[in-house]
């Protein structure tokens, strides 16, 4: 662990991607092949599902530190993380452990068969023979939320200048489902398993924020125009009689979408599509928030599979017949997409529709207009670009419609983590509900630091309650706030759920009489 616990020491102590990219280097150099292998899966997301619950832990460090239960709160609430607390509050290391990362994380996967005495004693032993950051790493591994201090795209070019490799074939070889028992780090990085794994998806093509002019793109001509969907961006691929569907965060969702595999298993080529997944009944698209009840299901009913039918809204072709054409211009890709996939009889399939015959001018009001269908906006896409690996600046771009704000109080407040820890920056704002205020929304972004620093102070003088880290406060800051979405949800007590909300500003010309009712806010819901 100690190797791992300076390769983590090392990224979380600097900015500089030169030397993260130095430190992952380092650590590529020294550590055996299963350690960088479970590196690799810690980096890509294939973390241990949690071992021990958080009030277990909570449990049995107040039994070794015998610390009063309020202190403990105390503690809590200045550090803001509970593997971090943990791991300061404890003593130094007795006998200092030599085992190494996969040696932890194999003892740690284990676990999940063995009794809670058994767990205290190995959770308790293991705390004495670590040191603090030592510590503060397996805790979030035994918690399942460990995560790395450090871009995917850092990662991919450590790995990528390690092995003198172009960074898009090193991000293609690390996707998809592999198995670190049956793989070797090396082998991995250089693709030494692509050809043999059907399930294999393709890096997505990302696209850049509209940041220019209209004007200044040239032709309209060059471009293919295209509503930009808010579902789930997925790969579907089929190879050799075998189907899968990858999302964008490299889940395999191929169970929690039948209709799909139904409408697409007896193609009679082998191909790779991306495209969206949304609900669509009767050719209208759904609110996002109706897609969220299908997902992470082990069962799906029949009466849902009916009530919220879900269809794949194709936007191109990465393989089509065993070659990859990612090289191919868009118009190629998107003419085989219209001779092989413009099924108008299922209505599981469907092309996302090009928007045609407009001129720059008119196109600012259809983006206007796009919240109307349930769209976030336009994409851009030049008809002479490559499917790229990741973003590549001028090829494809996004122009989302401007968000929906709404004006809400300060009702409560957390302190944050790191660096932040001494300061209040995790929010929850509230509208009015008649006389009453009703939660809408938390919020952690948004805020400059000089701001965070006023609104601690407000909270350290108008705190009324505490709830552990959480602090009622006096319901007077006023806030824009920012989102893309909104849907009603039967979980929030609001009855409606934000999507992706943000602090857009401060309103200090205004106080808790002027903020927004919960009717208002649901008017906002098309």
């Amino acid at each position: 662990m100690k190797a791992f616990s300076q390769l983590i020491n090392s990224l979380d102590s600097t900015n500089k991607n030169l030397q993260k990219i130095a430190a992952i280097e380092l650590f590529i150099n020294t550590a055996s092949n299963e350690d960088k292998l479970w590196f690799l899966s810690l980096f890509t997301g294939k973390r241990p599902k949690r071992s021990v619950t958080t009030k277990l832990l909570k449990q049995w460090v107040l039994e070794e530190t015998r610390l009063p239960e309020w202190l403990f709160a105390e503690s809590y609430a200045a550090v803001g993380d509970l593997g971090e607390t943990i791991a300061l509050l404890l003593p130094d290391n007795e006998h200092p452990s030599e085992k190494s990362l996969s040696e932890w994380m194999n003892e740690i996967l284990a676990l999940k068969d063995k009794s809670e005495e058994e767990k205290r004693t190995y959770v308790v032993n293991s705390w004495k023979a670590l040191n603090t950051t030592e510590r503060f790493i397996f805790n979030k591994l035994l918690g399942g939320s460990f995560r790395l201090g450090v871009s995917a795209k850092t990662v991919i070019n450590a790995f990528a200048k390690h092995f003198d490799l172009e960074a898009a074939t090193v991000t293609h070889s690390i996707m998809g489902d592999w198995d670190r028992k049956e793989v070797d780090f090396e082998g991995l990085i250089k693709g030494n398993y692509t050809e043999i794994n059907k399930s294999k998806p393709y890096p997505f093509c990302l696209a850049y924020a509209l940041d220019k002019d209209l004007i200044d793109l040239g032709s309209i001509d060059d471009w293919q125009i295209e509503y930009k969907w808010d579902g789930i961006r997925a790969q579907v691929i089929k190879r050799e009689g075998e189907f899968f569907i990858w999302s964008r965060g490299e889940e395999l969702i191929t169970a929690q979408f039948p209709e799909i595999e139904k409408a697409l298993i007896d193609f009679p080529d082998d191909f790779v599509i991306d495209g969206e997944l949304l609900v669509v009944k009767n050719n209208e698209v759904y609110n996002f928030s109706e897609l969220q009840k299908r997902l992470n299901r082990k069962n799906l009913p029949k009466k849902m599979l009916e009530e919220l039918p879900v269809s794949l809204y194709i936007y191109d072709v990465l393989e089509w017949k065993s070659e990859d054409i990612r090289t191919k211009p868009l118009s190629y890709r998107r003419s085989i997409l219209e001779d092989q996939f413009n099924i108008d009889t299922n209505q599981s399939l469907h092309l996302s529709p090009v928007i045609k015959e407009i001129d720059w001018i008119k196109l600012p009001e259809i983006r206007s207009n796009a919240r109307l269908i349930n769209s976030e906006g336009l994409m851009l896409k030049n008809v002479t670009s490559p499917y790229h690996t990741g973003r590549k600046r001028g090829d494809w771009w996004k122009w989302k419609t401007d968000p929906l704000t709404i004006d809400a109080v300060l009702i409560y407040a957390q302190k944050g983590s790191g660096r932040r820890s001494g300061y209040y920056t995790d929010y929850t704002f509230a509208v009015k509900s008649g006389d009453a205020l009703v939660s809408i929304a938390k919020a952690y972004s948004g805020l400059t630091d000089k701001e965070i620093q006023e609104v601690s102070k407000f909270v350290n003088k108008n705190a009324i309650e505490k709830f552990g880290p959480v602090r009622t406060v006096k319901p007077e800051l006023v806030f824009e706030i920012a989102f893309e979405g909104i849907g009603y949800s039967s979980r929030h007590k609001s009855g409606v759920a934000l999507r992706f909300p943000r602090i857009l500003r401060w309103r200090k010309d205004k106080t808790v009489a002027d903020i927004d009712t919960i009717d208002e806010v649901k008017k906002l819901i098309t």
